[in-house]
């Protein structure tokens, strides 16, 4: 085989000869093709191929998971005869209550809102952005403070802390 300056000259040939250099090694083979596998380079011998059976001939399987029914009937279909609707199906409970918020929630809410006012509009007040804008940080400030102060550090009351994970 020569080769030009950019590749082989017949692309073809060259294509056929790999792809009977693969055959000969098995690739590409179904395992039902009976095929000998030649030993080294020699070409290959197809023996007598056995027709594949067709898909719309064969015999029909016993059922999906051997339930009696097809895959497409059990997933596309409602449910059979003798099942009831409510079978199956997750009802959640009842949400728990949300907490009752305490004196200490109502204290930061005050602080934020108050903050933001002075941010956005210390007009509304009576005061000049001068003096509203640095009030206004220290008042969102002072809630963000608070907010981390009320956060819950350590083990819940009861726990023992060298026991590991609880679930």
């Amino acid at each position: 085989m020569s080769r030009g300056k950019d590749g082989p000259e017949d692309v073809d040939a060259t294509f056929a000869e790999i792809v009977a250099d693969l055959r000969a090694e098995g690739v590409g083979l179904f395992p039902e093709d009976d095929l000998e596998k030649p030993a080294g380079k020699t070409a290959e011998k197809p023996a007598e191929k056995t027709p594949r059976p067709d898909p719309s001939e064969a015999e029909p399987e016993p059922g999906w998971r051997g339930g009696g029914t097809s895959w497409d009937k059990t997933l596309f279909e409602d449910a059979p005869a003798g099942s009831s609707d409510d079978e199956g199906h997750f009802v959640p409970p009842e949400p728990p209550p949300l907490p009752r918020p305490r004196k200490g929630a109502f204290i930061v809410l005050l602080f934020f809102l108050l903050g933001l006012l002075l941010l956005i509009a210390p007009n509304l007040i009576g005061m000049g952005t001068r003096l509203g804008t640095p009030l206004g940080i220290l008042a969102l400030a002072t809630a963000i403070a608070l907010l981390l102060l009320r956060v819950r550090q350590g083990p819940p009351p009861g726990a023992d802390p060298h026991n590991g994970a609880q679930v």
